[in-house]
């Protein structure tokens, strides 16, 4: 089987490892315990094999001497969302755990779609593991996910003027996203299919949303923050969405994608999207180079925003003593932290990288479409039909 051939030859080559073992180190700093996307990264990483301990090996990261590891869990982001399925992954996060403590890790990551698995706070993990520290990530997500946000509309030329959706805005990163959008002057619209939490959204941040798409009219740009199927984008909706001769622009930080490769590819010519919530470090290492990045989708030097703040934070505590990180709670997210966190990542080497599209270079954020292409959609770019986001925007 290749997935588990491609396992024995990181092992293999992985000569930081062995020089760690030969100098009396643990063998891994920190553990990146994760579920699968989906079936098709099952399918990358297992290949019908199923791992008789419920977790296996992933890819291995170095950075400054940090010793990184994935460790994947086998059940998939939509097996989560059952109640059978989130037993089971929790029995498996702490095999791995487990695993992950007996090999010599002192910081662990809730990756993926595990952060809230043991409840907002995770006092019984904490409580099982008092040696460990654990965080969600998503501070450095959040930190990564707002400059790419400002980065892609500075490179469309999308000024304050301009309409932006947020997907999810009652999550940790789509209530981030509002108070950031909100504090420098767009114009920011909510969208979901949590009609409770869409309405404390609302009354929050004082912005219009609805759980039809319909109700909200055209906008410039969208911002994803969760994967949740009934919330995902589909090309009909993407269609809807944008301004006649213009592509929308899509921010997607959804693990799995909100906008995925799939309906990407139908729509491509009306959307530029962008892989969002990303770090990168030049010296970023990882064992066998691309066969290993590329299996998690991502290109080199580059890693999610939560491996990159836990990665910082065992850094920043165990190679800059700022043991007072071992304190707070890296289940919450503010100001606060993302501050803190910004500075550990800039300590390490992390910063944003270039932008990307299921890995491949994005080169061209304009937004406006050719005009062949315009017109074979039935839009004239000479004269535009009044914008139905008008109706929303003079009702608020």
């Amino acid at each position: 089987m290749l997935s588990n051939l491609w396992r024995f030859l990181v092992a293999l080559c992985d000569l930081r490892a062995l020089a760690r073992l030969l100098t009396g180190h643990a063998a891994v700093d920190v553990v990146f315990i994760t579920n699968l996307r989906d079936e098709a990264e099952r399918q990358r990483f297992f290949q019908g094999w199923v791992p008789p301990a419920g977790h296996a090996a992933g890819p291995r990261i170095y950075l400054k001497g940090v010793a990184a590891r994935v460790r994947g869990i086998y059940v998939t982001a939509e097996e989560m969302m059952t109640s059978a399925g989130r037993r089971k992954a929790r029995e498996q996060f702490i095999a791995a755990t487990e695993w992950a403590e007996h090999k010599g890790a002192r910081v662990i990551l809730l990756a993926a779609s595990t952060k809230r698995l043991f409840g907002r706070d995770a006092r019984e993990l904490k409580a099982r593991f008092p040696k460990l520290l654990f965080t969600i990530g998503d501070n450095g997500t959040a930190q990564m996910l707002v400059a790419d946000i400002f980065a892609s509309l500075h490179a469309a030329g999308l000024t304050h003027s301009a309409r932006l959706l947020v997907i999810g805005p009652y999550g940790i990163l789509g209530d981030c996203v509002c108070r950031e959008l909100l504090r420098a002057g767009f114009e920011v619209l909510g969208y979901g299919a949590n009609k409770p939490a869409l309405a404390e959204t609302a009354t929050r941040h004082g912005i219009l949303v609805d759980h039809e798409l319909a109700n909200l009219g055209r906008v410039d740009a969208v911002i994803a923050c969760t994967h949740s199927t009934a919330a995902k984008l589909t090309p009909a909706q993407v269609e809807q969405l944008r301004r006649p001769g213009r592509k929308l622009l899509v921010v997607d930080v959804a693990e799995p994608a909100n906008l995925d490769i799939e309906a990407y590819q139908q729509c491509r010519a009306q959307v530029v999207r962008q892989d969002a919530g990303n770090a990168y470090a030049p010296t970023l290492h990882y064992v066998l180079g691309s066969l290993s990045w590329r299996l998690l989708m991502l290109s080199r030097g580059v890693v999610f925003g939560c491996f990159a703040e836990a990665m910082s934070l065992y850094h920043a505590i165990y190679r800059h003593g700022e043991v007072d990180l071992l304190e707070q709670d890296w289940f919450q997210v503010n100001d606060s932290l993302r501050a803190r966190v910004a500075r550990t990542l800039d300590n390490i080497g992390f910063r944003p990288p270039a932008p990307r599209c299921f890995g491949e270079a994005v080169s061209d954020f304009a937004l406006d479409l050719p005009r062949a292409q315009a017109e074979a959609t039935g839009i004239s770019t000479e004269k535009q039909l009044p914008l139905p986001g008008s109706e929303c925007m003079a009702s608020r």
